[in-house]
């Protein structure tokens, strides 16, 4: 039954992973067609990452609450009336109104996955947990391309993906009895303690701010990549839009790999050395970003730039338990804020130099993060003495 469950959970993070890649993609086709400025995509993205710091906050209260079968229907839900929204919207008005369930759904089920996971399944089921997220946000762009190239454009690609948000819900309704027979079943891990803490409390933790930056420059660079590498590709290596929707699937995928990679290896490797390993490769991704002139070997960094990001936040949310036993539903919820403060500001600022001073600059934007990235990561090594 737990296995069974899990595999509905992990459609939960397939879902999660469609919106989050799709609108980056599906930005050049959208501005073109509606005539709005490049950086208009700052306005949609901010407020989806505010709705998604906000509900993450809350994460913690919610969670307490309510089931995390019943908030996972709830969430899938808004976001699915996100997308649908999308689809039939001709300004930036109704984007960013339809922006608003859209990121209160992402934040909810992104914190309420990942703390049920923790308490009732393994490490390996977590990395398996957002290489499912990976599967999502590489199969969104594709979807797009296909799309973009038939007769069905940017607003049939996100009906596709409303009708894959539906599918998701309906699976997460009909596994509600398997919820409540897991939770009668003894956790994988040591129990985790269910105590809520506030903020200023919580930053009292050893390793608490290492770990809140560490996931924020991680998050940072991972949406920067996303939101914007199709942008960059058209307007720098003058790819055509559906080719270049397809080159940035190739980013998601490296992910994907790189989760799936990490679970394979994570009863062999600490948490912490996978980490490091991941945070390497991407130093040598976002090196060769610099030196490039063709769109492919431009697509093939952005691979390895996804293949090293990867496994960097499910490693952080293993890891999470155990540093912060005595109040890690809580800690989780701001980590996940964390990670959404840097998808917040990340992405739009780069859209404001992007525009006034060009795309092409993308590759220096991500080493501003990738200095605070390499640093916190050598800092983690001294803050997570006991795991």
């Amino acid at each position: 039954m737990a296995t069974l469950l899990m595999l509905v959970i992990f459609s939960g993070f397939i879902g999660l992973g469609i919106p989050d890649s799709m609108f980056g993609a599906s930005w050049p086709a959208i501005y073109s067609d509606l005539n709005l400025p490049i950086s208009y995509a700052n306005y949609i993205t901010v407020l989806i990452s505010v709705c998604c710091v906000i509900s993450s906050m809350m994460s913690g209260r919610v969670n307490a609450k309510y089931s995390a079968a019943h908030v996972s229907i709830v969430s899938t839900l808004l976001t699915a009336i996100g997308l649908l929204g999308f689809s039939f919207s001709g300004n930036l008005l109704f984007f960013c109104l339809f922006a608003i369930p859209l990121g209160f759904g992402a934040g909810t089920i992104d914190s309420a996955l990942n703390h049920y996971t923790a308490l009732h399944y393994s490490a390996r089921a977590m990395n398996f947990l957002h290489c499912s997220y990976g599967i999502g946000v590489t199969v969104s762009p594709f979807l797009l391309s296909l799309a973009l190239s038939g007769d069905l454009g940017w607003r049939g690609g996100y009906r596709i993906a409303f009708c894959v948000q539906l599918l998701i819900a309906f699976l997460f309704v009909l596994s509600l009895p398997l919820w409540k027979r897991v939770e009668t079943e003894p956790a994988i891990e040591a129990p985790i303690s269910e105590t809520r803490i506030k903020f200023s409390s919580a930053m009292k933790l050893p390793g608490f701010w290492t770990s809140l930056c560490l996931i924020f420059a991680s998050c940072a660079i991972e949406f920067t990549c996303g939101t914007w590498g199709s942008t960059f590709l058209v307007e720098t290596k003058h790819l055509p839009a559906h080719l270049a929707a397809r080159t940035v699937m190739f980013y998601y995928l490296g992910m994907a790999l790189g989760r799936i990679l990490s679970g394979i290896f994570a009863p062999h490797l600490s948490s912490k050395k996978i980490i490091r390993m991941g945070v390497f490769c991407m130093t040598l991704a976002i090196s060769l970003l610099f030196f490039v002139s063709s769109p492919y070997l431009a697509g093939f960094a952005l691979f390895f730039v996804g293949l090293g990001n990867g496994p960097v936040f499910p490693n952080m949310m293993h890891l999470t338990p155990k540093q912060f036993e005595c109040a890690s539903a809580s800690v989780m919820g701001f980590q996940i804020a964390s990670g959404n403060i840097g998808i917040l500001l990340a992405p739009p600022i780069f859209g404001l130099i992007g525009e006034r001073f060009g795309v092409s600059l993308m590759p220096w934007y991500l080493l501003i993060f990738l200095i605070p990235l390499l640093i916190t990561c050598t800092a983690m090594y001294r803050t997570y003495k006991r795991v």
